[in-house]
Formats: structure tokens, C-alpha cells, sequence
């Protein structure tokens, strides 16, 4: 149905209110309903892929002609490999056992009974980089954790996301016997819609922050004077640091596998060299990648440290490489210069490692991994709304279903659980 209004504002409002009239219907809905939609979903991303590539396809013609990076048109490009991919994805989340509503924390000795009970938020919002898989990602992981959504995605994307809601969600929601209404998609490119998102704190409490750094961190700021909460995905960056006693092999095969992609926010960033053999590994690796096609920024630099080259429109392939004093003296680097969203250490030795891991604060720490493996999918086998950096308690790193709901505390007489 077409939103006809006034205002930007008018338009999110409105569907803010569908969904949370819709939500119900997923609250209450069976296991195997919300399952089903999943599997129609992957089902119609295959019927439906025409309709699906040629909105892509004027998407990505738009960002040609607008000279948008190499990498931001990777970002935005939906092919059948990605198609397949995302169908597949969907069919796991499918598979994936739903969490128990209650959890028996305490048989007391009063007589009575403890639990935890899981409760969805009811509506929560979305707003995210010109990335149209991130469309079904996020519609996903709300329909499995049973909350509705207005999602809002980058304008360069839009005529993708509204085809994938259209073709995809909005039938498969319908096909299972609920509401289509549930997901929304905020059908303006008008960057002001991301805030108007973020105003909303009785239809939309709670908003997942995706994107470029400081327009994020902008909106989180936004929605903090309107009380609502967001999990944040505002800065990403993956750090490798290289240790004396790195395997060299070890190092070319992390190196190569952290660049497989430029556009992704866990990509690698900033490669550490440990200062004893800064002279003698640089050549191998500024060799490897610029067989890659990969740029370096050596020391001194004219940039902050931990900048992010996946956001740069005219330096993505880019690494920043710099030494570093020891295990220690890495993480300190990573978690002072960088956004800590994850860093990995190239070593053979277990203690260093151990220095190395317990001394870096950040979501994700790996030890001859690469940090591209912080991500849903390939760490926890669920597709991911974000990774959330936030330094309090909470859902942080990747964030699933699992992590999409309000808790509380029941308190029944023993042995008569509702």
C-alpha cells in the first residue's frame, strides 16, 4: 500500500504504526509459522530473482552514473551468488532451534519458583549502509526473535531493499499466516528518515545502528535525546599484528585471507609488525599485497592510525602498516587506536598469544585467524543485524535473534510453571 504524507516524519510514523499493530501476530505466532516464513523467503529469493537483480541492476546503474566507488558498488551489488547465499542463510536460521520463552533460574526454599522469561521488544528499527542482502539479514533476525520492524536503508539501495520486501518478505510473512505489515520499509531515500527513525521511543524503542562512523554516531546522539536505545555498528577495522615468531606461511594465508573483501568493516585495516622484524618481513608483505592490489600507508603516516579504509571512496584497498613493541604494546594499539571491533595475532608461541588475548578489550580476539571471521554467519551460524561495539553491558560483537529481546522475572508456586 502506498504512504501518502506530508513529511518525512509522517512517513516513518506510519509505518511505525503498522508495524506495531502487525506485531502482535508474530508475539503470538506458532514456531513452525515463523519457521515457514523463513523457508518461503529463501524459496522466493530463487522464483522471484528477475524481478530481484533487474531493481538491483537500476540500483547499481544510479551509483555508476553518481561515480560511487569499486567498493561501495561491491556493497550494493545483488547477483545470483549472493542470492543463493542469502537463501541459504535463511534456511539455516530456519533450522535453528528457537529459545525457550522461560528458563528455571531457581527452585527456592521459600516454595517458590524463579524464571526468566524472554519477551520480544515488539518493534524494533533498522538503519543501514546501501547493502540490500542487510535487508533480509535484518528482516530475519526480527521475524525469528518475534519483533516486528521499520527498516530504513541507505537511498542508493532502495529500489533493491523495496523489491526484496515486496518479492520476498512481505509474501513469505503473508504465506505463513502472518501479518506482511510486521516488516516495514521506510519508502524514502531522504536522509532525514534515519532520524525520524530514532525519534519515536513509544512505537520504536529500540534502533540498530549500521553505517559510516560519524553520520552513526550522529544518529545514536539523536536518538539519546529522545530516548530511545540502539545498538550501534558505527566503526569497524580488523587489526593483525605479527609476532616474531609468526610462521611466514601462517602470515601470507591470514594477510591474504582478511582482504578477500574491501568493503566490509571487518576486513584487515592495520598490520602490526613487531618491531624486531619489521626490516625483514616488510618487503614479503608490502610484496604480497600489492599482488593483491593492495595499497600500504607506512610510517610516518598523515592519518589518524586505525583510519578506516573500507569507508574511503578513493583509497579502499588500502593497509595501514606500523610496528608494534611486543604482544602488549599491539593491543594496547588496537584498543587505543582503533575502533575495537576485532584484531588477530600471527604467532606460534602460546604465551605471547595468551599476553596478546587477554590484554586486547575489543569484540572479537583471534589467534592465527583471520578477523574476518567476526561476523554472524561465519562465527556463530546465524545472520547478524550489526556488530555492536558498545563498551556496557549487552548484547556486543555480533548480535543475533538470540539477543532481540527484553527480559523478566517470574515468580510462580513450585511445580506449577505457567
Amino acid at each position: 500500500m502506498t504512504i501518502r504524507t506530508d513529511t518525512v516524519d509522517d512517513v516513518v510514523g506510519v509505518c511505525a504504526a503498522r508495524a506495531q499493530a502487525a506485531a502482535s501476530t508474530l508475539a503470538t505466532a506458532e514456531d513452525g509459522a515463523i519457521d515457514d516464513a523463513l523457508r518461503t523467503m529463501a524459496a522466493l529469493l530463487h522464483s522471484t530473482r528477475a524481478d530481484l537483480v533487474a531493481a538491483n541492476e537500476e540500483d547499481l546503474a544510479a551509483a555508476l552514473a553518481a561515480g560511487v566507488s569499486p567498493a561501495l558498488q561491491d556493497r550494493l551489488r545483488l547477483d545470483a551468488t549472493r542470492l543463493d547465499a542469502m537463501a541459504t542463510e535463511l534456511r539455516t536460521l530456519a533450522d535453528v532451534p528457537h529459545t525457550p520463552r522461560d528458563r528455571v533460574v531457581e527452585e527456592r526454599g521459600d516454595g517458590l519458583t524463579l524464571l526468566e522469561r524472554r519477551l520480544p521488544v515488539g518493534v524494533i528499527g533498522a538503519n543501514y549502509e546501501a547493502r540490500p542482502n542487510v535487508t533480509v539479514d535484518v528482516a530475519s533476525q526480527f521475524l525469528k526473535s518475534r519483533n516486528a520492524g521499520v527498516l530504513r536503508t541507505g537511498s542508493a539501495a532502495l529500489r533493491s531493499a523495496q523489491a526484496l520486501l515486496e518479492h520476498v518478505i512481505a509474501p513469505a510473512l503473508a504465506e505463513a499466516g502472518l501479518d506482511p505489515d510486521a516488516i516495514q520499509l521506510v519508502p524514502s531515500a531522504a536522509r532525514e528518515a534515519a532520524y525520524a527513525l530514532v525519534r519515536l521511543p513509544d512505537l520504536i524503542p529500540l534502533v540498530i545502528l549500521r553505517g559510516s562512523g560519524d553520520s552513526t554516531r550522529d544518529l545514536g546522539r539523536e536518538a539519546a535525546r529522545h530516548g530511545v536505545r540502539t545498538l550501534a555498528h558505527a566503526d569497524g577495522g580488523g587489526v593483525l599484528y605479527v609476532h616474531a615468531t609468526a610462521d611466514d606461511k601462517a602470515v601470507e594465508e591470514l594477510i591474504t585471507a582478511s582482504v578477500d573483501r574491501l568493503g566490509v568493516c571487518n576486513r584487515l585495516n592495520l598490520l602490526l609488525l613487531d618491531r624486531s622484524v619489521y626490516e625483514a618481513r616488510l618487503p614479503a608483505v608490502r610484496e604480497l599485497l600489492s599482488g593483491l592490489g593492495i595499497a600500504v600507508s607506512l610510517p610516518p603516516h598523515a592519518h589518524p592510525r586505525g583510519y578506516e579504509w573500507a569507508l574511503d571512496a578513493d583509497r579502499p584497498a588500502t593497509v595501514t602498516i606500523d610496528t608494534a613493541d611486543g604482544p602488549k604494546d599491539a593491543a594496547r594499539i588496537a584498543n587505543e587506536d582503533t575502533s575495537g571491533l576485532a584484531a588477530s595475532i600471527a604467532t606460534e608461541d602460546a604465551a605471547v598469544a595468551a599476553e596478546f588475548i587477554n590484554a586486547y578489550t575489543g569484540a572479537g580476539v583471534f589467534w592465527n585467524a583471520t578477523t574476518r571471521l567476526l561476523d554472524g554467519v561465519k562465527l556463530l551460524g546465524l545472520p547478524e543485524t550489526g556488530i555492536n561495539l558498545d563498551r556496557v553491558p549487552g548484547p556486543r560483537g555480533p548480535v543475533s535473534f538470540r539477543d532481540l529481546y527484553l527480559r523478566q522475572h517470574v515468580v510462580v508456586p513450585a511445580g506449577r510453571l505457567p
